[in-house]
């Protein structure tokens, strides 16, 4: 997509903090992270995601739900009060600033789903919860639920990064790890629904790239349930790491063999053990790996992992001060929050970044 008379092959922004401890932080951080990489956005997206935001509300789901009007809002509640317990609903708390103009309804609801209906649905309440999402977001016109997990949110709007952290009263909120995403869409329109993050349950994905082969892996994903009504490659990503991880059981350095992973002649070279798990994951999961370039940020319960394409084709830096991980499209990014870092790298292509609150360590 070109903006003004130049096309930017580089284009989009990504920034991740996390805290190995947990220690909650203000969301201000990742605002002013995201804001040194201003240029790499033109205002048509930007996002955030943060975990351990509702500790309050820890054991429900939080649905974030996008309205076009207050008749979609009605036929969306009437299907969650049928569906869930809902234990509390309201408008998403937000500020009034110039720069974000025509906002949706946006409200949020904490839910636990019904034991009759779960019982019932023979599902698993996760695959529940899943499910009765997808049946929302294709079924029910006007409404667009856009962030489910537990513990977790994502906030997204058309605008700068900075601006919509702005608008959502980010500063305001409190998490052991927060990500963000300042968009310059590619091949689809600037839409309060098309910013990133993505996210399903507690994943959440924020992507610099684009993926060439997005129609195999969307094909390959509706065969297992999923709607990628979205029509962009980030939303097939989010599916992808539900499926391998929620689904399939696979770590998270697993699924980055698979998202991106090794050439063949690279995995010849390994000794056989290793060989032989990485031949079982291209060959199992083929329809799941992503071609072209991408670097992205998975957030997840208790976890983060960031990821380049095998080629490196995206830029991203890496570093540590004490028990806070940083990861980001530049290092300016990281700097303005935490000038004096332990340790600052550029991890390989294809070698993932994973940290997590269980483990401690990358």
């Amino acid at each position: 997509m070109r903006e003004g008379t130049f096309r930017n092959l580089s284009g989009c922004a990504i920034s991740g903090i996390f805290s190995k401890s947990g220690k909650r932080f203000s969301g201000q951080k990742i605002i002013d992270s995201i804001a040194v990489m201003h240029e790499r956005s033109n205002g048509l997206g930007g996002g955030f995601a943060g975990y351990g935001i509702y500790p309050e509300y820890k054991d429900y789901y939080a649905f974030h739900v996008f309205y076009d009007d207050s008749a979609a809002k009605k036929d969306c509640e009437d299907f969650l009060d049928s569906h869930f317990d809902i234990i509390n609903l309201s408008k998403i708390p937000t500020r009034k600033i110039p720069e974000i103009t025509d906002e949706p309804l946006i409200w949020r609801y904490f839910v636990s789903p019904l034991p009759t209906k779960l019982a019932d649905s023979q599902l698993d309440e996760r695959e529940f919860v899943v499910r009765c999402v997808i049946r929302i977001n294709t079924v029910i016109d006007g409404a667009y639920v856009f962030s489910s997990g537990k513990n977790m949110g994502v906030f997204k709007a058309v605008g700068f990064p900075e601006d919509v952290g702005r608008f959502y009263r980010l500063d305001e909120y409190e998490g052991y790890c927060f990500t963000a995403h300042g968009r310059y869409p590619t091949n689809t329109p600037g839409w309060w629904g098309g910013a990133h993050p993505f996210s399903l349950l507690d994943y959440s994905v924020v992507h610099n790239g684009e993926i060439s082969s997005y129609d195999a892996n969307r094909r390959a994903m509706e065969m297992y349930g999923y709607k990628c009504t979205l029509l962009t490659d980030t939303e097939v990503i989010t599916y992808i790491i539900d499926y391998l991880h929620r689904t399939k059981g696979l770590t998270f350095k697993e699924i980055s063999h698979v998202l991106a992973a090794p050439f063949w002649t690279t995995i010849e070279s390994k000794p056989r053990e290793e060989r032989e798990e990485l031949e079982f994951l291209r060959h199992t999961f083929a329809s799941q790996l992503l071609t072209g370039p991408f670097s992205i940020i998975v957030g997840f319960e208790g976890g983060m992992m960031a990821l380049n394409d095998r080629l490196k084709l995206r830029s991203m830096v890496a570093g540590e001060k004490d028990d806070m991980v940083y990861v980001a499209s530049e290092e300016a990014a990281i700097r303005i929050i935490q000038e004096d870092l332990d340790r600052v790298w550029s991890p390989k292509g294809g070698e993932a970044v994973i940290v997590t609150l269980k483990e401690g360590q990358i």
